[in-house]
């Protein structure tokens, strides 16, 4: 399956992260050190939020850091109000 290339993906990653980060603390099961690594963050918040069914899964061969970061630069820009600069 072709991934779409989304505009702005390198700060729609950013911006997954920080939202992530948030998710994450509010709900109590994590909390992210400043020494964290963001190929750790990426990892545990895609799996976090395939775990509380808010995005799906990526196929097990298809699990690799670019695929994670990809499919959270998606949730986030879905996240996103539709006049926001990143949705350009």
């Amino acid at each position: 399956m072709a991934k779409k290339k989304l505009a702005n993906e390198a700060e729609l990653l950013k911006e997954a992260i920080r939202l992530g980060m948030i998710y994450g603390e509010k709900r109590g099961v994590v909390e992210f050190e400043a020494t964290d690594s963001a190929h750790e963050k990426i990892e545990y918040i895609y799996r976090l939020l395939v775990h509380d069914q808010l995005i799906q899964p990526l196929a097990k061969l298809d699990v690799s850091q670019k695929a994670m970061a990809h499919k959270l630069s998606l949730w986030a820009h879905k996240q996103l109000p539709d006049d926001h600069p990143l949705k350009g």
